[in-house]
């Protein structure tokens, strides 16, 4: 029996509570036995600017992983050619981890937009997908409804974004209750988003 392992793709810059209580809710309530984090290098709808350095955003999933068993860092996409396809990503894992089933972990809002990602039916037939509910969602897709391989979680909502956190910290606001304390520490250490 191969092992369930959830993919919970982000460009985690940076990973604060939010991704954590995901995470941890997909790893304790559903049968995934692990969740990776992936960081993806960088997302080609995102802004360059304002990303911090692969490394520097892996260093601080591992530091935010640290004291959960069953939630591991990811740096897989890093070695892949770019602009990376999920697509892609889940073949290279298939391939190096043969007897791991890999499923998708997305937030209900992705869903949304599924059907526009590349070869979207080809990642459905080969991998479940494990959805999270957000508040602001939007009207999923018809034959994502009821489909067998999309499984619906219920999952705390939680509403913090990555770009508040980086928008408070320029600003000088304690964002402490929003991130790990040792994520927080690093930041603050590397003076990562003052500017």
């Amino acid at each position: 029996m191969n092992r369930k392992v959830g993919l919970f793709f982000g460009t985690f810059n940076p990973i604060h509570t939010g991704h954590l209580i995901i995470a941890n809710h997909m790893a304790e309530y559903s049968d995934l036995e692990e969740v990776w984090l992936v960081v993806t290098p960088h997302n080609p709808h995102k802004k360059k600017s304002t990303l911090l350095d692969n490394n520097h955003r892996l260093e601080m999933v591992y530091r935010a992983c640290e004291t959960y068993e069953r939630l591991k860092p990811s740096n897989i996409e890093f070695g892949l050619p770019q602009p990376n396809y999920t697509v892609k990503t889940l073949a290279h894992l298939q391939e190096k981890f043969p007897t791991n089933d890999f499923c998708l972990i997305m937030g209900e809002d992705n869903l949304k937009t599924f059907h526009k990602w590349k070869n979207s039916d080809v990642i459905l037939e080969n991998h479940e997908i494990y959805v999270y509910p957000r508040i602001a969602s939007g009207e999923v897709d018809a034959k994502y409804k009821d489909h067998p391989k999309i499984k619906r979680i219920d999952a705390p909502i939680v509403e913090i974004s990555s770009t508040f956190i980086r928008k408070s910290i320029k600003e000088l606001k304690n964002v402490r209750p929003l991130l790990n304390d040792k994520v927080w520490e690093f930041i603050d250490q590397m003076n990562f988003y003052r500017k």
